[in-house]
């Protein structure tokens, strides 16, 4: 079904494609010989780190879905509790994205690096599984797991930046991560399936993650390989020309040959992010707030990540043809609208639409940033680059769960949370508009 789905936009766009040269035929103007490579297929390396990405989401989605709110239930984890836990994981992540981002880059060996995170969280899926009667293993099972996703993340997308077509960056971005929610709606069917026939039975829940990324590690050790070569140079004029070239060494002054468009474009990635609390607190909404049985909280993940993955890949197809910009403040506006749903939320209906919302926000918001980070910094900074992106996220994610959950504790509702989450993203979503007058006055 997603196969035919991604055929269908790509049709579409073929279509397209062909209409414009058309038109620019009977109009008597040139077209570029670079307009073929826009028909270039996504690479079959890009498919298969999708594929792997989906096995390993679907063992994470079940952690993220029930993780907190077998804390709070199980355990006695107050809401703060659960979510200084989750922004300390998701910081540490985030941390460890801009290390091996650097490092992928030195010594540009992404399998190496992404080898070692995902072993990480194979070791720590096992642990849970076998450990997750205490807290202690729960906690550490949780640190080991975001900081393995850490490890692996920014080499893996900056691999998919070096493979990709340079006419198809955004689909073949889009192309892994609706791949990779895929993979997360099958892991919430799946710990659905398990709640309702082990009677809500945690251990065994649990214990089944470990099978997928296991699947996952022996995917990405026998299949994955770097690249010979980079398919393509970073394509903005503002790229400087005199950035370092390739050799195994790390320099602080590095930084400063990202360049002025990518560092505005983090700012605006910080004030986005100090709005958007992880899933976590959607699933304590959900229970706490709708009395959700612990056996249908699955479908809160399922319906988030069915419109992440429907969203992703034709958000990226389509940003390859227009001002990925406006697309960004799209993706934001949607969160302002998914807080105002979820905030004024009475009846279930409603809240699965600020659900859904919520979920077309991130596959639209995550695409659009890695592929402007893709095309803004050298070629041969592309993991410095994405690994900037991940802590200045990780800062801004560790902030804002904590926030939250003070937020969450002091009123004694989740309610709270996504009021103060909207009135957040406005701002974000004004810096943004700033930022694309400064850009529109510079080209004058």
């Amino acid at each position: 079904m997603f196969l035919l789905y991604c055929g269908y936009i790509d049709n579409v766009g073929k279509v397209s494609t062909m209409a414009k040269r058309k038109f620019a035929r009977n109009g008597n103007e040139s077209t570029s010989d670079n307009s073929n490579s826009y028909l270039e297929p996504i690479p079959r390396m890009v498919w298969l780190i999708g594929i792997i990405m989906f096995c390993a989401n679907i063992a994470s989605t079940i952690v993220y879905a029930y993780g907190g709110v077998y804390l709070k239930e199980k355990m006695g984890f107050s809401t703060l509790n659960v979510g200084v836990l989750e922004g300390i994981a998701e910081g540490t992540s985030h941390l460890m994205k801009l290390v091996s981002g650097v490092f992928s880059d030195m010594f540009q060996r992404r399998k190496t690096i992404m080898v070692i995170g995902y072993g990480i969280i194979v070791i720590a899926r096992y642990l849970l599984a076998f450990g997750s009667r205490f807290p202690l293993p729960i906690i550490l099972a949780r640190l080991a797991e975001r900081i393995g996703n850490g490890i692996q993340a920014a080499p893996r997308s900056a691999l998919v930046g070096d493979i990709s077509p340079q006419k198809r960056i955004g689909a073949c971005y889009g192309l892994k991560r609706s791949l990779a929610t895929i993979g997360s709606f099958t892991g919430a069917v799946v710990a659905m399936v398990i709640m309702i026939a082990t009677n809500n039975n945690y251990q065994v829940l649990f214990g089944i993650t470990a099978i997928p990324a296991t699947i996952g590690l022996i995917l990405l050790l026998a299949k994955v390989k770097d690249p010979s070569k980079l398919r393509h140079a970073a394509v903005l004029s503002v790229i400087p020309s005199h950035a370092p070239k390739y050799r195994p060494t790390f320099k602080v002054s590095n930084f400063k040959f990202l360049g002025n468009t990518f560092w505005k474009l983090m700012a605006v990635n910080f004030i986005f992010l100090l709005s958007r609390m992880g899933e976590t607190f959607l699933m304590l909404y959900g229970r706490f707030e709708f009395h959700l049985d612990p056996k249908m909280l699955a479908t809160i993940m399922m319906v988030f990540n069915m419109a992440w993955s429907l969203s992703s890949y034709p958000v990226g197809r389509i940003a390859d043809n227009m001002n990925r910009y406006w697309l960004l403040c799209l993706g934001i506006g949607s969160l302002i609208l998914a807080d105002l749903v979820l905030s004024t939320a009475t009846v279930l209906p409603t809240f699965y639409l600020g659900v859904t919302l919520w979920g077309i926000q991130y596959g639209t918001t995550q695409n659009i940033f890695l592929s402007l980070i893709n095309e803004t910094v050298p070629e041969n900074l592309r993991g410095t680059g994405l690994g900037v992106y991940w802590i200045i996220s990780a800062c801004t994610t560790t902030l804002c769960d904590t926030i939250m959950g003070y937020i969450v504790d002091w009123y004694g509702s989740t309610r709270a949370a996504f009021i103060a989450s909207g009135i957040v993203s406005i701002f974000g979503l004004m810096s943004l508009i700033i930022i694309m007058g400064y850009k529109i006055r510079d080209k004058r």
